[in-house]
């Protein structure tokens, strides 16, 4: 499939625009230089809706858009798991873990880490997150995007890897995240719009053209298989999603880790105003997130009944795009770049903020004004890593979003262990946390080699109650008691406006019934 002029046309309007809006943005004040605030937190100044809108826009991206969707094409609608329990961990982050981190005024996670234990523990997990936002994260959205770029134009994969490193670099490297996180409005709306027209075309083609609902409910009558939420132990993709352990067990676990104490994440809420305004762009992502299946996982279903041939899962929704008029499959491959550079732009930024600001910063003698630049060298040079290794890494997986899964949920165990024994337990020491944080892979490792037949999720789960275990075991052998940098967080405010209290009883009710209807 090539794009014809008019779709080309459409894609250099959003690039430019996208340019010129991200440069206007990420202006200063006569006289003013940027320093590490602007850069890595833009000024600590963003609006609720650039908060919603960044949250959604860092985390859908290729690895989202395409690897979901190929695993959407392959086990159903179980996979939307991911992105419904997702909204619901939002909230718990917004009112129970996001509070203790503004109060204690953080760049980064690491940093918390430090202010909680010491310089050891900072140190080990900022250099464990460079690596896997790297060589695992970065990696994963240049090749899964670029993927989709050859499927759709046909240019070469090393080709589609630079232009979108470049853009990337182009539209996020002067301002930092304020250039991405006001820009992500833009990228959000793309995205939904692209989205819902993939979505709506694609079911209508099902139906031959009898419209969006005869489409739909002919997925459901032919392929009833594709629309179980949880899958019993007999369906041969029960491994991935084991049955009643994505409620219960170690998808809580996944998603903490990503959504509470992620600094790709994280940082877009560390960047508000004030607390409230967070909390109000965390509800806005909430929603977002909800929407999302409709988005990515419906398209995978899809191509089911409308290209059963294909060679890979993850070629699904590239597929589906062929169906699209010119102009409209111009503006949707828009928006499928836009998810990828926005989440490029997101990652590339975090890694430079753990750098400067945990490797580099805290040994003084540089200025606000070097330790910017040092975090653009850092952008520039994380991307030229990743582009150069994404192949090698990930050119023979079929299943892309399932191989992060999988590589992160090795280590997800011991971080959210950490964080929440930091926060939640006053005697938590320092050793306790580097034991739980060493524990977590090897625990991990030895399940997956000994006990293969225990579904990743449960294994997950599994890895962080012993991490738990071992953190407050070494922690009690060390006997020093309270530890005097432990949060007292009954100080911390975790009070929530009554908007924020009915968005979340929306949110369960609609979680709810989805999961009543399709169980």
């Amino acid at each position: 499939m090539y794009l014809e002029t008019l779709d080309l046309t459409v894609v250099a309007i959003y690039a430019i625009s996208l340019l010129l809006i991200a440069q206007w943005v990420s202006r200063e004040k006569h006289g003013h230089k940027k320093d590490t605030k602007d850069y890595f937190l833009a000024g600590k100044a963003l609006p609720w809706w650039a908060i919603g809108a960044s949250l959604i826009a860092a985390n859908i991206s290729a690895e989202q858009i395409i690897g979901m969707s190929g695993s959407a094409f392959v086990m159903g609608i179980a996979i939307a798991s991911y992105e419904w329990m997702s909204a619901i961990t939002l909230i718990i982050v917004g009112k129970y873990l996001l509070p203790v981190f503004l109060k204690h005024q953080i760049y980064t996670m690491p940093q918390f880490l430090e202010q909680r234990y010491d310089h050891r523990v900072r140190t080990v997990l900022a250099t464990f997150w460079l690596g896997v936002y790297v060589f695992v994260n970065l990696t994963s959205i240049l090749w899964l995007g670029a993927l989709a770029i050859n499927t759709i134009t046909g240019l070469d994969i090393t080709y589609a890897m630079l232009l979108l490193a470049a853009f990337a670099a182009a539209y996020s490297l002067y301002g930092g995240l304020k250039a991405v996180a006001l820009t992500d409005i833009i990228q959000v709306v793309l995205l939904v719009f692209g989205g819902l027209m993939i979505a709506y075309i694609s079911m209508n083609e099902i139906s031959g053209g009898a419209g969006v609902f005869a489409g739909f409910g002919m997925m459901l009558e032919q392929m009833p298989e594709k629309f179980d939420m949880i899958l019993s132990k007999d369906n041969p993709h029960y491994m991935s999603l084991p049955g009643i352990s994505v409620l219960v067990g170690g998808m809580w676990v996944m998603n903490l880790s990503y959504w509470g104490f992620n600094q790709y994440i994280i940082q877009r809420a560390l960047a508000a105003k004030n607390s409230r305004e967070a909390q109000k762009g965390i509800v806005f992502a909430a929603f977002l997130k909800m929407l999302m299946p409709v988005l990515v996982v419906l398209p995978g279903i899809a191509a089911v009944m409308l290209a059963p041939d294909l060679s890979a899962p993850d070629q699904a929704y590239p597929e589906v795009m062929k169906l699209l008029p010119v102009g409209i499959k111009g503006l949707v491959f828009a928006a499928l770049i836009a998810a990828i550079v926005s989440s490029l732009a997101s990652m590339t930024n975090s890694i430079s903020t753990i750098f400067t600001m945990d490797l580099i910063a805290h040994s003084g003698g540089r200025s606000e004004q070097q330790l910017v630049t040092i975090g653009r060298v850092t952008s520039l040079s994380a991307l030229g890593i990743a582009t150069i290794v994404a192949q090698p890494l990930l050119g023979n997986f079929d299943q892309a979003f399932q191989y992060i899964q999988e590589f992160t949920g090795l280590f997800t165990p011991g971080i959210v262990a950490i964080f929440l024994l930091a926060i939640f337990w006053k005697q938590t020491t320092a050793n306790g946390a580097l034991s739980a944080a060493i524990g977590s892979a090897v625990f991990s490792i030895t399940c997956k080699l000994y006990w293969p037949s225990l579904p990743f999720i449960d294994r997950v789960g599994l890895a962080f109650i012993l991490c738990i275990l071992v953190g407050i075991v070494v922690s009690k052998l060390e006997a020093k008691g309270e530890n005097p940098k432990a949060i007292d967080y009954g100080s911390v405010d975790t009070s929530t406006s009554t908007g924020f209290n009915w968005a979340t009883l929306v949110i369960v009710l609609m979680l709810t019934g989805l999961y009543i209807t399709w169980w």
